[in-house]
């Protein structure tokens, strides 16, 4: 790919917003970047598979599927580019995927292994600020979750499980989960819960099928 292409490319993502034209360029011409075209129905990456390298997407759309710890229901949406895949796994205690990548619609691919990412942190502040940055704020919006009051109604606690189990809290989701199970997570019976979602039903806000729920605009179930 042309440096100028990679340039154009980069700018996209937030680790290089803010660096210099001059900056770019020698991250362009001297970082050892992949290329990578990946099928539609592709798996790019695996929930548990280690992470050696960030991966940015720079085409086409994924399907993200997120499984429970007991494999008791999952999660499915959709991210298009420009996307990173999970940058907050390239280093700390647990280096692996949490998620599941599928390529939705034919997707290119930059990639970085872990040796460049800390080449370019040493080199440029910016870069290394902006890593910092993702980092922190990943983790400030983890943690600020424990500290929100508590949801007042039933209907706000299944809006509030929704949205806590979403990577990013808009466009449509697939929550695959039996009304028994989504009663258990939000501690109520199974009755209430399912008059619950049939009321979010009538109004429009998600549709209902057997073991699965989907949700068409994630934003218009939160208003």
């Amino acid at each position: 790919m042309p440096v100028l292409h990679i340039y154009d490319k980069l700018l996209q993502f937030p680790l290089f917003q803010g660096m210099s034209r001059d900056d770019l360029e020698l991250v362009a011409g001297h970082t050892r970047f992949g290329f990578s075209k990946v099928a539609t129905g592709k798996t790019v990456v695996a929930d548990g598979e280690p992470c050696t390298h960030l991966y940015l997407l720079i085409n086409g759309s994924l399907r993200v599927e997120t499984t429970a710890d007991d494999k008791g229901y999952r999660v499915e949406e959709y991210m298009s580019a420009p996307y990173m895949l999970q940058p907050e796994v390239v280093f700390g205690y647990s280096q692996r995927y949490t998620h599941t990548f599928v390529v939705e619609q034919g997707a290119n691919f930059i990639t970085i292994d872990k040796d460049e990412v800390l080449r370019l942190s040493e080199d440029f502040l910016v870069f290394r600020l902006n890593l910092l940055n993702l980092f922190a704020t990943h983790a400030q919006k983890l943690s600020r979750q424990f500290w929100r009051s508590a949801a007042p109604t039933l209907s706000d606690r299944v809006v509030r499980f929704f949205a806590q189990h979403c990577i990013y809290p808009a466009g449509p989701k697939q929550f695959y989960i039996l009304m028994n199970r989504l009663a258990l997570e939000v501690n109520d019976s199974r009755l209430d819960v399912s008059r619950v979602l049939n009321q979010l039903q009538y109004d429009g806000k998600l549709i209902l099928h057997r073991g699965r729920v989907e949700i068409p605009q994630m934003e218009r179930l939160l208003m």
